[in-house]
């Protein structure tokens, strides 16, 4: 997996972001169980996908280790929206880059007029629109 680190388990926090299923997710729900007589301790996680919104739950050992999806958030600039896909700037680095428009949430079609700026998160070769 490319544009991922390795954490264990127990130092994910909710509200930071975890892959289930090759999927960037945000975590919403971390708990912990004690140990038991013979077992670790385990850590019950449920997330949700931050490109398809689907909730996901994963169960391991506090010790086990999972990929972390390295997310960039950044601004760009949009450059020409062409029906199909608006292209955009970012405002770091320059690079310009495609995005289909069904991609983008419709809350934010509006704001997709050359000129104006706007926020994305950047995830495993992905691109989100925020806010």
């Amino acid at each position: 997996m490319s544009e991922t680190s390795i954490q264990e388990i127990r130092s994910l926090k909710v509200g930071r972001y975890i892959v289930i299923d090759g999927e960037p997710c945000k975590l919403v729900e971390y708990i912990t169980s004690k140990p038991g007589k013979h077992g670790e301790a385990k850590a019950r996680m449920v997330a949700i996908g931050l490109f398809d919104k689907q909730k996901r739950s994963l169960v391991h050992p506090v010790k086990h280790k999972v990929h972390v999806p390295l997310v960039d958030r950044r601004k760009a600039q949009i450059l020409a929206n062409m029906g199909s896909e608006v292209q955009m700037m970012d405002l770091e680095d320059y690079n310009t880059f495609n995005v289909p428009l069904s991609d983008i949430p419709d809350k934010f079609h509006s704001d997709m007029e050359p000129g104006n700026e706007i926020v994305y998160l950047s995830a495993m070769g992905r691109i989100l629109v925020t806010d």
